[in-house]
């Protein structure tokens, strides 16, 4: 998959609408809690303004559901990029009206304009053709950099192609670049870790890997969907009742393909969900009545790290407990620092996975890690994104 990028063409003096995704984590006074995100784009900003270009980044935050909310200004984020890029980052009142368009027309080479959160207009998500158009009218090229963005189909991550040049970002090559070489020739064995919540979140990729894994480690509550279908005790542990029957089917399919699946042999368990809830650690498949799967247990932890030493790829989604409760962050730490200390090639997705790895201290020893988690999986999974399919070809 070869998309052009800004380096194929002229951007000298051009006004460049760059799709960024800055969906960031905010804490209750609206800091950024993490900046990787932005950080991540700085190679695609940075090289736009060293060959003269007018930046307009435009991005999403949060969840305004086409309204004015406050709380969801892009503010702290223009103010953090100011930082980071050491320069004045104007941001717009509005994104497609008067106040956008004065500030375009005001531009120097090098300068850079912020439009306000996108997703402040309904018609974002409806990818309406008017909003696609007064959004296209602000500049001369459209450079799409947020892949965690590119699997919706949104005036901003697709319909404004229909008026403008497109091409791919630094982040988004690399993103398209790494993750097609890992599935289209991984050097065996290839270990494939998934976890979260949901097994449906995962079917279309697990089937998909079926092809190419050598060994599929599967944790988090999705692993108790697979528990009860080989006929545990799973108490009151979280799974979809509903997908048994598919789960039952990826087993018996991995075995027929002779990939191995290995399920958690021991489970953190609790009675009540809460942050600090006393704990015990039981076998996965006899987890007793009132009880629930909080993390991956001891012996588990160890069968996986087995796994990861011997792999060459590893390919990791999803954390292995709950791990937004600090008590049951052991096993997804556990297993994000063998995968970081490994020698393997190694791509990590999903926003609790790539929290682990960057807390373990190794990231840098990570071959790449997706700004995506939704983008991640439907690309793993085979699907041509609607970010992605819009992008010129070289």
């Amino acid at each position: 998959m070869k998309k052009k990028t800004f380096m194929d063409i002229d951007v000298s003096g051009k006004k460049v609408l760059v799709r960024v995704d800055y969906n960031v984590p905010l804490d209750e006074n609206g800091n950024i809690i993490d900046d990787t995100r932005i950080i991540a784009t700085l190679p695609t900003l940075t090289y736009l303004r060293k060959n003269n270009a007018k930046i307009i980044l435009v991005t999403h935050l949060g969840r305004p559901n086409g309204s004015v909310v406050p709380k969801f200004s892009l503010k702290p984020i223009a103010k953090r990029l100011g930082q980071i890029l050491n320069i004045e980052i104007k941001l717009s009142k509005d994104v497609v009206g008067e106040d956008a368009h004065k500030l375009v027309e005001e531009m120097n080479e090098g300068d850079v304009v912020l439009l306000e959160n996108v997703r402040f207009h309904k018609e974002e998500e409806q990818n309406d053709e008017k909003f696609c158009k007064e959004l296209a009218s602000l500049a001369d090229i459209f450079v799409n950099d947020a892949f965690g963005t590119a699997h919706r189909a949104h005036a901003s991550t697709a319909g404004v192609s229909r008026y403008l040049p497109s091409v791919a970002g630094f982040l988004m090559n690399k993103e398209l670049i790494s993750i097609s070489e890992v599935i289209d020739n991984p050097t065996k064995p290839f270990l494939v870790i998934f976890g979260g919540a949901k097994v449906s979140d995962k079917i279309g990729v697990i089937n998909r890997l079926l092809d190419k894994a050598t060994t599929i480690l599967i944790g988090g509550a999705m692993a108790y969907t697979f528990i009860a279908a080989k006929g545990g005790k799973i108490g009151m542990s979280r799974f979809e009742e509903d997908k048994l029957e598919i789960a039952k089917l990826i087993l018996e399919e991995a075995e027929r393909r002779n990939v191995k699946i290995l399920l958690p042999v021991d489970t953190v368990v609790s009675k009540e969900f809460i942050p600090n809830a006393v704990a015990k650690t039981v076998d996965s498949f006899n987890i007793p009545d009132g009880y629930q799967g909080m993390d991956i247990g001891k012996r588990t932890i160890k069968a996986f790290i087995k796994e990861i030493k011997k792999a060459k790829t590893i390919v990791w989604n999803g954390p292995m407990g709950v791990y937004e409760f600090d008590k049951f962050k052991k096993g997804t730490n556990k297993i994000a620092k063998a995968v970081a200390k490994s020698h393997a090639i190694s791509v990590v997705g999903g926003g609790d996975s790539v929290a682990a790895v960057n807390a373990t201290g190794y990231a840098d020893r990570i071959t790449h890690i997706s700004t995506g988690g939704g983008a991640t999986l439907e690309f793993l999974e085979g699907k041509l994104l609607p970010g992605v399919a819009v992008l010129d070809d070289k």
